[in-house]
Parts: structure tokens; C-alpha cells; sequence
């Protein structure tokens, strides 16, 4: 007590009591029910404030040292203290006030440890505190893997991929943080990339992200996918491609099969550009435990510069958890769901009109694609507009959420930003190797044909039979 009455002592007592006694309150709200989902406010809570906590602490201790080192250079320090007796009830009751406090000390730094770093780890950190990663974090709420979080797939377990997580994360706050100087001095103060570099090279190997919960040997079969098109007359007119995909994987007889089970083996690749999208080398291990190159590149070329990896599933199902569609694959899929009625004549041109468009930003796309839908048919169909207003004003919201799910103005991402490789319809996907062009030494070239991955059974086709036969459709 008495080398503790000192400025920093006192401060840090206070700052102690005060950010303590606010984190309990909180934790208490949270537990009757009465928390926020806001982010900055986690932040607050799970980690600013313990963190004062933790200064406080500190502080005591040295204001103690600090002080006794002051006084006794003076000369000022009493010959001698208090008598120690625990037979003092007074003392006995400081001694129980001090042991109380450790314990609670203690308690309140553990469960604020293990909150903060719960929260650092959670979507909701991941996604929500930092604006940049609003593109990624809208994808992965749609997404297949939205129950996943963010960490099983970016850091894994184990305290040195939490490090290693934590410093590369404080390498982009000072990136945010620092953005509005970045101009003034581009050489010297770093910036985010915009948009969001794809794919994420330090992403874990596919084998212990993928395989903790899909087995890659699981056989599949084959699986029947109907493909719904609308065209940009007035009527909209709905086609239908319907194939089977042998997805295949590893059989009872341990036969590789399907577009999964030939991709099984050990496939090594060289993309020269950054999304993995050109690919003019491919090396793949054979049965009898060979090896073959595959070429696109003149005879002789050797093994191209770029970045050479194990083929996995990410290099196919490179947009598992953070898909970004086409205009017009957003628009069909709205229009399948009835989100966006097919009955609105028009619809799906305009739409698409009204999806491309330039916006300066998400919130003037919010406001402006359902005044500008329903100004289309107010000018050139006012009938549709007296008899289906309900559902102009549907799909003028449905085309905004599309957009603002898809294209990010302050990031610079838009439609076709994020190719995806699964399929070829979109993007070079499946042809990046099937194309008929990657030679081998005998001559041999990595199949184009379609029907090693699937069996079209109609294209392009309005109510094609073979769904009526299945009686899909009507």
C-alpha cells in the first residue's frame, strides 16, 4: 500500500476496475440475451477493452517499482514496515481482499483470452470488421459452406497457424488502416489489392480442407443436372440443356472412373498466370507408375516458367465457398427460383441491362435497378405495370440483391472478376486442359471427349421430353 500510492499505480488500478467492470457487464448482457451483432463493437469488447484490462495489471507493478526506485535513491524508505502477523485480523482481511482480487484477476483474463481469440477466428470478425473482405464474406453466406468457418479452411489448427494467421492479419489492418496515405507515397506505404487476388496462394492443401469432411474416393455415380437458359425475347422463352455427369471416384472393384476417379491419380501442372486459368504443361502418372507430359507448347519447349502444382480440388472447385455467377447465370437461376417471374415480358433483357450497368456504388445500384425496371415498363408497357406491379417491384429488389452480391465498385470487382473453373461454359474451366492441344511424346493428347464427363441428352431445348419421360416436368 504505501509504495502503491503513485500515479501509474493508481492509473492502472483504475483503468483495471473501469475496463473490468464494463467487460463483466457486457458478458452479462450476452448471456441474458441483450448482445449486438455489430463487429466494431466485438472488437471493443473482446479485445480493446481486455487488453486495458491486461495494461492495467501491468501498470501496478510498475508504479510499485518505479516508486520504490525513486524513493530509495532519496533516501525515503522506512527502516521498517509493518509487522507481518497473521494473528492481525486486519492483515488476515487484506491478505483475503488480495487473494479474492488474484483470483478474479486471473479469471477475467483467462475467459477474456479465450473470448478474444473465439471472436478473432469467428465469420463474423473475418467478414465484417475489415471492408475489403466484404466481396469474399457476401459470397460465402451463399454459399454451399457458409456453416464452415473461415479458420477450418485459412489457418487450421495449432498455434503456429494461429501466429502465422494473426501476423499476416496485422499486415493488412496496417494496409487499411494506411489506405487513405497510400497515394501520397505508393513506394513506402502499402495498400490492399483491389479486387481480392485469386486464387489464395497460402490456402492449406485441399487434403486436410476438402477431405476432413468429402472423401475423394467416395463413388458418385453419375448425377443428372437440368441447366434452365431464358431468352431476351419478349416472352423470355425457357430452354433446357439436360446431361448426365459421371462424377465416378474409386468403385467397389477400386476402379478409378468419372470425372473425379481420373483426377485421383498424381497430376502435376504449370500455370503461367496468376488464376491458374492458362495451363500449358501437365504431367501425369500412369498406372504403371510412369510418368507422361502433356504439352500445348512447341516440341522442345521443355517445362514453361510459372507456378508448378499437385493437382487437387481446389484447381477444379477453385470457388467452393466464395462464388461469384455471370449476369445472365444470376438472372436464369433468379428466374428458375420465380424470385425474378418469368410472366414479365421483357424481363430477362432488361434485366440484364440493368445488371451491367455502371453504378458508382452498391447503394445507388439499391436505389436506382427497381426505379429504373419499373420506369421500363411504365414508359413502355403500362398494362404489365397496373396488372403485375407486385412483381415488377419483386424482381427490381431481386436484380438489386443480385447485383450487390456480385459486383463490388470500391473493390473493383465485377461480373467475370472471379473466374470459375468448374465446367467450361462460362470460363475456359475443363478446356484449360481438354482442349485437344496438350501433346504427348507418342502423340497421345489429354481427351476433349465430351462424353468422358458427361452425356448430353438435350440442348437448348423448350420442355425437352426426356424430363417429361423422368417425370421431372410436366
Amino acid at each position: 500500500m504505501f509504495f502503491g500510492n503513485n500515479p501509474i499505480s493508481l492509473a492502472g488500478g483504475a483503468i483495471t476496475t473501469a475496463s473490468g467492470i464494463t467487460v463483466l457487464g457486457y458478458w452479462a448482457a450476452q448471456l441474458l440475451g441483450r448482445g449486438t451483432a455489430n463487429p466494431y463493437l466485438g472488437i471493443i469488447f473482446s479485445l480493446i477493452l481486455p487488453a486495458l484490462f491486461i495494461l492495467g495489471l501491468i501498470l501496478i507493478p510498475i508504479g510499485l517499482f518505479h516508486r520504490r526506485t525513486v524513493l530509495q535513491k532519496a533516501g525515503q524508505i522506512p527502516a521498517e514496515f509493518p509487522k507481518i502477523d497473521l494473528n492481525d485480523r486486519v492483515f488476515r482481511h487484506g491478505l483475503d481482499i488480495v487473494f479474492v482480487a488474484s483470483i478474479l484477476n486471473l479469471l477475467v483474463v483467462a475467459m477474456a483470452s479465450y473470448r478474444g481469440a473465439t471472436y478473432m477466428d469467428s465469420p463474423r470478425f473475418c467478414g465484417q470488421s475489415c471492408h475489403v473482405m466484404l466481396p469474399e464474406y457476401t459470397a460465402y453466406q451463399i454459399s454451399p459452406h457458409s456453416h464452415v468457418e473461415c479458420v477450418q479452411c485459412h489457418i487450421g489448427p495449432g498455434l503456429q497457424s494461429f501466429f502465422a494467421a494473426k501476423v499476416d492479419g496485422t499486415k493488412q489492418v496496417l494496409e487499411v488502416s494506411l489506405h487513405p496515405f497510400a497515394k501520397l507515397a505508393p513506394n513506402i506505404i502499402p495498400n490492399y489489392p483491389t479486387p481480392i487476388p485469386s486464387p489464395v496462394t497460402s490456402l492449406r492443401p485441399a487434403r486436410v480442407i476438402c477431405e476432413g469432411c468429402h472423401t475423394p474416393t467416395r463413388f458418385d455415380g453419375d448425377k443428372l443436372l437440368v441447366l434452365s437458359k431464358f431468352a431476351d425475347d419478349e416472352q423470355n422463352t425457357e430452354t433446357q440443356t439436360v446431361l448426365i455427369l459421371h462424377l465416378g471416384g474409386e468403385d467397389s472393384l477400386s476402379h478409378l472412373t468419372g470425372i473425379h476417379g481420373v483426377h485421383l491419380g498424381h497430376i502435376e501442372y504449370v500455370a503461367t498466370d496468376p488464376t491458374r486459368t492458362t495451363i500449358p504443361w501437365v504431367e501425369r502418372q500412369d498406372a504403371n507408375g510412369s510418368m507422361t507430359v502433356f504439352s500445348s507448347l512447341p516440341a522442345g519447349s521443355g517445362v514453361p516458367q510459372g507456378e508448378r502444382r499437385v493437382m487437387d480440388c481446389i484447381d477444379c472447385h477453385n470457388r467452393a465457398a466464395h462464388t461469384f455467377v455471370t449476369a445472365e447465370e444470376a438472372i436464369d437461376n433468379a428466374m428458375v427460383d420465380g424470385a425474378i417471374s418469368p410472366s414479365l415480358p421483357w424481363v430477362h433483357k432488361e434485366g440484364l441491362v440493368l445488371l451491367k450497368a455502371n453504378y458508382p456504388s452498391q447503394a445507388v445500384a439499391r436505389a436506382q435497378i427497381p426505379e429504373h425496371l419499373t420506369e421500363f415498363y411504365r414508359a413502355g408497357n403500362p398494362g404489365v405495370l397496373a396488372s403485375k406491379g407486385v412483381l415488377v417491384k419483386e424482381a427490381g429488389t431481386e436484380l438489386a440483391t443480385l447485383y450487390c452480391q456480385n459486383v463490388f465498385p470500391f473493390m473493383k470487382a465485377t461480373w467475370g472478376t472471379h473466374p470459375n473453373h468448374i465446367g467450361h461454359m462460362t470460363y475456359p474451366g475443363c478446356f484449360r486442359c481438354h482442349d485437344g492441344n496438350h501433346m504427348a511424346k507418342d502423340g497421345s493428347s489429354i481427351t476433349q471427349d465430351c462424353a468422358a464427363c458427361h452425356n448430353l441428352l438435350s440442348v437448348d431445348e423448350a420442355k425437352p421430353k426426356v424430363l417429361s419421360d423422368l417425370g421431372i416436368q410436366q
